[in-house]
């Protein structure tokens, strides 16, 4: 585990996007002299979605490796792998790492031409179209302006959504000339990894990371605050403002989530992907110390989250950790909710229990936890000791996107897990 934090560290305070295009050219380049599939040619590309806010751009790499084709997603500094890439002559599949989601197009010359199918709640799916130019490296702009401001720090952030709700969050970036990298923290979890440019008074940011569909613009004012939109997907639209403040901060991730008044257990009982059903009651959990986290495949912090625990899970079950998570998904029948979270088990190897909750409304999902105050962000993940007693609850997730806020949340969950388990 501490060489992959010492790897992941490295990633996170290495160089920005473009160290991490670069690489993966050099690695396009190779591919393509091995010989492409006939039709969809090998190498880097700028992809382009099309949304309700304009071109949203991300980095997309075709690469052969010996009889296969691998794919990678890239923003910022990470380079997404995409080990499920199907090509029949002209014709492109992308299934996204985990997810139910895919992306389709249809190569002619250097280009391609298709969409990304997103899979939604309630059968709300949306297709946003995509074209893509092999060879083109920029993110926004292919000549950037001289004298843009720079926008690197820590910023305080409000999101306001069309109905007036607003959310408090934080944001935190590097510059490089015009390039930007960064995220968003929320109370309920990051916005994983960003990338854009500044271009004069504006700031333009995306990521589509196979699930994510997020495009940010913003202006800079003489007072040089930020206000601007944010739009997800093809149907959600938030007002976003921001001042520079070195010591914003979000609450606290552990006072968000409660128990009700005179409750100390998390109790469960929910079917497997076999259709059996497991319950806290259960032998396997008795005087073990509990992990228990509130999830769905259709969640990137979610995604996050497993790739922590699937590794952390073989470090500590021999001391006596088990970890269930409970799987809210947006499908309503069990096989497809069960084949939905099988796949997420396959993509991170996942070796602890996983359970069919519920769908993943977050109202619809408070009613089977009644044990909790409120229900507010997937993921939550719930610490409970041996004896069955709650001992922390934690809301969102601060995945490898936050850098060293990241960081710190590994040492401290060990650091719990550690108590917990010295426990008699």
């Amino acid at each position: 585990m501490k060489k992959k934090l010492q790897s992941m560290t490295a990633i996170i305070f290495g160089a920005l996007g473009l160290g991490a295009w670069s690489v993966a050219q050099t690695e396009a380049s190779s591919g393509a002299a091995a010989g492409a599939p006939a039709g969809v040619k090998m190498g880097t590309y700028r992809a382009v979605l099309e949304t309700p806010g304009g071109e949203l751009p991300f980095g997309l790499q075709l690469v052969r490796k010996g009889s296969q084709v691998v794919g990678y997603l890239l923003n910022g500094e990470e380079r997404l792998p995409l080990r499920e890439v199907k090509i029949a002559g002209s014709h492109l599949e992308i299934k996204m790492p985990g997810y139910e989601n895919v992306l389709q197009a249809d190569a002619a010359g250097n280009r391609l031409t298709g969409e990304v199918f997103l899979v939604k709640l309630a059968g709300k799916n949306q297709h946003v179209p995509l074209h893509a130019t092999l060879g083109e490296q920029y993110r926004f702009f292919a000549k950037p302006i001289k004298n843009s401001a720079d926008l690197s720090g820590k910023w305080a952030v409000n999101f306001t959504d069309d109905s007036g709700v607003a959310e408090a969050a934080v944001g935190e970036f590097k510059q490089s000339r015009d390039a930007v990298s960064g995220t968003f923290l929320t109370p309920s979890g990051d916005h994983r990894f960003l990338a854009g440019q500044v271009r004069g008074e504006e700031l333009y940011l995306s990521t589509f990371d196979g699930a994510h569909v997020f495009l940010y613009k913003a202006k800079i004012a003489s007072d040089g605050t930020l206000a601007g939109d944010f739009w997800s997907g093809l149907r959600s639209h938030e007002k976003w403002s921001a001042r520079r403040d070195s010591a914003a901060r979000l609450p606290d991730a552990y006072q968000i989530t409660a128990l009700r008044p005179g409750t100390h257990q998390f109790d469960f009982a929910f079917p497997d992907l076999d259709g059996k059903t497991i319950s806290s009651a259960d032998a396997q959990f008795r005087g073990k110390v509990l992990i228990v986290a509130l999830a769905g495949s259709w969640c990137p912090n979610c995604h996050d989250e497993a790739a922590f625990l699937a590794p952390l899970y073989k470090e500590y079950r021999g001391r006596g950790l088990e970890i269930v998570s409970l799987m809210f998904e947006h499908f309503g029948d069990f096989p497809r909710a069960a084949e939905a979270t099988q796949r997420f088990r396959r993509h991170y190897g996942i070796e602890y229990t996983t359970l069919i909750a519920g769908i993943s409304d977050k109202d619809e999902a408070a009613k089977t936890l009644p044990m909790l105050q409120s229900f507010v962000a997937f993921p939550t993940t719930i610490f409970v000791d041996r004896k069955g007693r709650v001992r922390k609850i934690h809301t969102g997730f601060t995945g490898p996107a936050t850098g060293q806020h990241y960081l710190e949340f590994v040492t401290e969950v060990k650091r719990t897990l550690d108590q917990l388990l010295a426990e008699s």
